[in-house]
């Protein structure tokens, strides 16, 4: 568990999942993700089930929790990829910038990995800013790279080495 000023950082536990749905099912956090919303609490089951047991080998993806209420994710989901997620109502508070600002470090504290990478949607200027912000340069772009309810988008990508 890592905490921040405002935050708790930690392994996902099945109790989360009425609260992980209210993000994975929100239209609005979902429109740049590599999914479409889930349309039912099952869909979430999956991913949270997936969360807990990949947190058993090694914490690297983190729900956040604020004031006793989990509103999003955050960390490395992949070999060294990072991505997060928040729901809407969380936007534009620094919470995303907060939590990544605890968790980079801790990631290359405690895992291999040479660089961090990000794949982001470019019409996502929040993410990208944030990420920019955080240290990660962009290392190129692609075209239709995810095709979500037969709508494409695009790819950029950005990394950010080990100290």
């Amino acid at each position: 568990m890592l905490t921040t000023q405002r935050l708790v950082l930690r392994a996902a536990i099945s109790n989360d999942l009425n609260d992980l749905f209210a993000v994975f099912s929100n239209a609005q956090a979902m429109r740049y993700w590599s999914t479409p919303p889930h349309p039912n609490p099952d869909v979430t089951k999956g991913n949270l089930d997936r969360m807990i047991a990949n947190s058993k080998s090694a914490l690297t993806y983190f729900v956040i929790e604020y004031r006793g209420r989990v509103i999003g994710c955050a960390g490395m989901h992949s070999h060294n990829e990072v991505g997060f997620i928040l729901h809407p109502d969380y936007w534009r508070k620094g919470i995303i910038r907060e939590a990544m600002t605890r968790i980079i470090p801790y990631l290359f504290d405690t895992t291999g990995v040479s660089q961090l990478t990000a794949d982001a949607d470019p019409r996502n200027i929040a993410s990208v800013k944030c990420l920019k912000y955080l240290g990660f340069v962009v290392t190129g772009t692609a075209k239709d790279t995810y095709c979500i309810e037969g709508k494409w988008s695009d790819s950029i990508y950005l990394a950010r080495q080990r100290p």
